[in-house]
């Protein structure tokens, strides 16, 4: 053989392993990638509601928050509302007082359906106020006095076009 085949036959080999050492590379790489995060579902979603529809607790999803020195109490009104219907959302304390009534509801939109709905529950002195949180859906905000969740009504006809926070559909 000569010297220009050899040299030739060098550079193909060193070639052929570049080439198979790059695709080890990438295969390893492509096999110790982690798997993509699972996302989590919304807690809810806005649901529009036209004048007319009806609402009903389990499209409402709530929140409760405890004001006052009663321990537990977030978690006593939360069971209370989720055995009424509503949809459970998060829990947890403020330093919010809430009058008289012992109980506030804090909504983006004061005269939303759903938190009509949800008054109902609550008795006729909680006053409904424009407040945002981090948290979707409508703020139950529970203080001293308060004399825990009623019968309410299981629907109430929307009286204007807007949006309801709505848990997501399940999957069968």
């Amino acid at each position: 053989m000569d010297t220009k085949a050899r040299t030739r036959s060098a550079v193909t080999l060193a070639l052929l392993a570049l080439v198979f050492v790059v695709g080890v590379a990438w295969a390893w790489s492509s096999v110790t990638d982690p798997f993509p995060e699972k996302a989590d579902a919304p807690a809810c979603t806005d649901a529009p509601v036209n004048r007319g529809d009806r609402i009903t607790p389990g499209d409402v999803l709530v929140n409760v928050l405890n004001g006052s020195t009663t321990e537990g109490l977030a978690g006593e009104t939360m069971d209370a509302l989720v055995r009424k219907g509503f949809s459970e959302g998060a829990k947890g304390n403020t330093s919010a007082k809430t009058g008289a009534s012992g109980a506030m509801i804090w909504a983006d939109d004061p005269d939303s359906t759903a938190a009509k709905l949800l008054k109902g529950y609550l008795g006729k002195g909680t006053k409904i106020v424009q407040q945002s949180t981090a948290n979707p859906g409508i703020t139950v905000v529970v203080g001293e006095g308060f004399p825990g969740v009623r019968g309410g009504r299981t629907s109430i006809k929307a009286t204007s076009d807007g949006y309801v926070c709505s848990p997501p559909a399940q999957a069968p």
